[in-house]
């Protein structure tokens, strides 16, 4: 079990093309999955220009970016996970889009294969029980941007096996990354304590505390923070931590997880942050 060889990321966004990109550094097969091959071109352009910018940076040679590259293939099927070790869904952050992947992919990919998730607050407990494996299903929730970041972690599920778990600790060593054993409770530990901390500046905002420059300029300084808890919600995206907070709001029935109204609003608005141009700062 523990020899994964060959690899299917399903989701060729932000996430799922790290994820990809990293495995094949490994040295593993992988298949870059997506809907259609607009989007798997799109996650391939991303990675080519990742290796691109580490080659003249002197972090690579040529040749390695072209072995990386040689072991990426695209695929718009999931029947394409017929003869992987493992597959990693990284699609949208939507409990029923993850269930339909984890459906199909549990009736085509191989009895051995172990079906993970790059959630960052779903429960593994949940998506695993519409499997018929749910001792092979674990939470493998990567940071971002993948290539940089070196924390994994590793959720263990209900039922998820120890030897699923070990398999999949010794992988992301193997890609480079720091694993952390996590057990499945909304938001696990990372975004448990990051996106109360960004609600909570959000809420600063909101009260009229500060403007968000302040606010950021107070967290980075005071807390040595890299960058501040509204400029990493623009990065990260409004919608998705409304999402995650509602995860928790709802998770834990706690009244200190309620999303913002600010957030909201800024999400209704499509305020999104930097991807939509405008959030808690305006992007060119």
């Amino acid at each position: 079990m523990s020899d994964i060889k060959k690899m299917l990321v399903v989701g060729s966004g932000q996430m799922g093309s790290g994820i990809a990109q990293v495995a094949a550094q490994a040295g593993l097969t992988v298949v870059l999955n997506d809907i259609n091959e607009e989007l798997t071109e799109r996650g391939l352009k991303t990675i080519t220009k990742n290796l691109t910018r580490d080659v003249e940076k002197g972090r690579k040679t040529e040749q390695e970016k072209a072995d990386v590259l040689s072991r990426i293939t695209l695929s718009t099927s999931l029947d394409d996970s017929r003869d992987v070790d493992l597959a990693v869904e990284a699609a949208t952050e939507n409990m029923e889009i993850k269930v339909k992947i984890f459906e199909q992919l549990d009736a085509i990919a191989p009895a051995h294969a172990i079906l993970a998730s790059n959630t960052s607050s779903l429960p593994i407990t949940e998506i695993a029980a519409v499997t018929k494996r749910p001792t092979q299903v674990i939470g493998m929730h990567f940071m971002n941007p993948v290539p940089v970041m070196k924390l994994v972690e590793v959720i263990r599920g209900l039922a998820t096996a120890d030897d699923t778990y070990q398999a999949v600790h010794d992988l992301a060593v193997k890609m480079g990354k720091t694993a952390v054993e996590v057990n499945d409770f909304p938001g696990f530990i990372s975004n448990r304590i990051l996106l109360p901390m960004i609600n909570e500046a959000i809420y600063c905002v909101y009260e009229g505390v500060a403007e968000p420059e302040a606010i950021d300029e107070v967290m980075k300084l005071g807390m040595n923070h890299p960058m501040g808890p509204l400029t990493l919600a623009d990065f990260i995206g409004l919608d998705t931590c409304l999402a995650i907070m509602e995860v928790l709001y709802e998770g834990f029935g706690d009244s200190k997880y309620r999303p913002c109204p600010l957030l909201r609003k800024y999400v209704k608005a499509g305020w999104l942050g930097k991807k939509s141009g405008r959030g808690f700062y305006v992007y060119e």
